[in-house]
């Protein structure tokens, strides 16, 4: 089998198999021969302590845009290797559940500032939240009181129902089993003047 190592990102011949150099650790088995493109020595000299056939091909050189000497390249690189390190302090302290604003870095800081918009949104759904979840409580209390005042008339009011049923038992007149207060006192005042 032959393997390429490289670490390109597109380009790829569907016909071959790929590795990417950068997480190499140890020739791999079944190998016949290896094309390394780029430098990557600990590749080359592995496979061939293995007695494995090795080709090395040089990488494409990638054109920086806007960059025309060494010096400006270098700086560009320095750029993106601060931007990289504040958006890495930015995602440690996120994961150790603390935010704090960084130092440097455009993506950095639009990203801190985005976070804490998030955050001030997030807080803002969370107090009307817990606003609804309490009146939700306390409406659920009312209709338990309502509920409850509805079932059971007070214990004056029970105690003169069952003196009106009884008038009513005692002449033979039917009534509803729930009838109120009101309609049980009409049957009652028709006994008397009839």
């Amino acid at each position: 089998m032959e393997l390429t190592y490289s670490n390109q990102l597109n380009g790829f011949d569907p016909e071959k198999r790929y590795r990417n150099p950068e997480h190499f650790d140890k020739p791999e088995a079944g190998v016949t021969s290896v094309l390394v493109i780029g430098d990557w020595p600990n590749v080359v000299d592995a496979y061939e302590a293995a007695g494995i056939d090795v080709s090395v091909r040089e990488a494409k050189r990638v054109q920086m845009v806007g960059a025309t000497n060494q010096a400006e390249l270098e700086k560009v690189v320095a750029t993106l290797r601060a931007e990289h390190g504040s958006i890495e302090i930015l995602i440690g302290g996120l994961e150790a559940g603390e935010i704090h604003r960084p130092e440097s870095g455009e993506l950095a800081l639009r990203l801190f500032d985005l976070l804490g918009t998030i955050h001030t949104s997030v807080g803002t759904l969370t107090t009307e939240r817990d606003g609804l979840l309490s009146t939700v409580k306390a409406l659920r209390e009312e209709l338990e009181v309502l509920k409850t005042a509805t079932i059971t008339p007070p214990a004056d009011e029970a105690s003169e129902i069952v003196a009106l049923k009884a008038k009513l038992d005692e002449a033979k007149v039917p009534y509803r089993a729930n009838a109120s207060k009101d309609s049980l006192e009409k049957l009652v005042a028709n006994l008397s003047g009839a």
